[in-house]
């Protein structure tokens, strides 16, 4: 009987140490892979990581009302969203909210209810009154801007930035007015993307536009990752949505107003589409036919998150430990002060952020190592005393 246990024992512990061995390959083998999908479990595929939004509303005067509504809807829904007011650009006449015919001052409504005031007290205009010009526009989109610019008006993307470029106002075939002074063309602007393009200052840019044929207004694009919408097409006007009695004036147009309605349902964590957005244009309701242009855009529309452009979701980066200690390494030897120096040359201190590392830590597979071997000694003990209870147990 004894000889008879003390086999099947031993071969029990030898199969725990075999599979134990198996599935401790398997996981550190796959532990990068975990560690990519922790952080980029929420990810479309964009490699974006950051947003920026650029509104911009072309009217001014009291009569253009829905249109300065317009531009602090859209603020409004992308700070929700996630979008930070140092990573938004918001260009508006900002003549409504005091003017001396609005009845409820200080206050700016997009229904007629008038039961959200789009004003309020966070509202950072970067760009007020006659600062809002076609020059500007393009110097902030294409970074030519003067050294003395603030920060808070400057354009700080880079390659990895996704941009969101909200525009509104009077406008025809392949122009838009800017506060019937100047128009920007729909050259001017697909000319500005390109240089942008070339400056590596966007990954992926959402227009969107609501003006009189305001689908003209991207058809000259050629940049690549650029998807586009529009309000209207050619020949067919933008129509404003209500009228509001007290204000006396229209308070918003049609086309913003079903994508305001739309995307309050949408939260930082949603995975509703750019598709689910463009599938929910009626032009029965908004009284126009909107346009789409995704021929220059890389990813499928049903792929592509709102969030992408319209939220604020951070994106992490995994880098292989080997390639932080490299970087490290290449930006210490950078940092070192350069040894032929003019000699009445003012001596400037170098600052360096390097991070230390311990080089006998440097081998990527150095914590893994310890891991694994920490877990060989303890099965190995577990093994060994299985061993001698089974053999105390023969003796026995």
């Amino acid at each position: 009987m004894r000889f008879q246990l003390l086999p099947q024992a031993c071969l029990l512990l030898l199969v725990c140490f075999m599979t134990w061995v198996v599935g401790s390959l398997g996981s550190t083998a796959s532990a990068g892979e975990r560690t990519a999908d922790f952080f980029g479990r929420h990810d479309s595929g964009s490699g974006h990581t950051n947003n920026w939004a650029v509104l911009v509303c072309a009217s001014r005067y009291w009569f253009n009302y829905r249109h300065m509504a317009n531009a602090l809807g859209m603020y409004r829904t992308v700070k929700r969203l996630g979008i930070p007011d140092s990573n938004i650009i918001l260009m508006l006449a900002d003549d409504v909210a005091c003017n001396a015919r609005n009845k409820f001052a200080g206050s700016v409504y997009a229904e007629a209810g008038r039961h959200l005031d789009l004003y309020g007290e966070n509202i950072e205009v970067d760009y007020r009154g006659y600062e809002v010009t076609v020059e500007n526009f393009i110097r902030l989109l294409t970074g030519r801007v003067d050294p003395s610019m603030p920060r808070s008006k400057r354009l700080l993307t880079d390659d990895r930035s996704n941009i969101f470029v909200y525009m509104t106002g009077h406008g025809g075939n392949e122009f838009l007015k800017f506060q019937d002074q100047e128009e920007i063309s729909a050259f001017d602007i697909a000319d500005a993307f390109e240089q942008m393009w070339q400056k590596k200052r966007y990954n992926e840019i959402l227009f969107m536009i609501d003006t009189c044929q305001a689908n003209t207004m991207y058809s000259q694009c050629y940049s690549p990752n650029i998807l586009a919408t529009g309000s209207s097409q050619i020949e067919e006007n933008s129509y404003s949505y209500e009228n509001d009695n007290d204000i006396g004036v229209s308070v918003i147009d049609s086309y913003t107003h079903y994508i305001l309605k739309f995307m309050e349902g949408i939260n930082k964590t949603s995975q509703t589409s750019m598709q689910d957005l463009f599938d929910s244009y009626d032009p029965v309701k908004i009284y126009s036919h909107p346009g789409i242009r995704s021929d220059l855009f890389r990813r499928p529309l049903d792929k592509t998150l709102i969030t992408d452009f319209f939220g604020g979701v951070a994106q992490a980066e995994v880098f292989p430990l080997q390639d932080i200690v490299g970087s490290s390494n290449h930006h210490e030897n950078d940092s070192l002060p350069p040894t032929s120096q003019k000699p009445n040359a003012p001596s400037i201190p170098v600052v360096s952020t390097t991070t230390v590392i311990s080089p006998l830590r440097l081998p990527g597979e150095t914590h893994e190592w310890d891991d694994w071997r920490k877990e060989v000694r303890k099965w190995t003990s577990i093994f060994v005393v299985g061993c001698l209870v089974s053999w105390v147990s023969f003796v026995r």
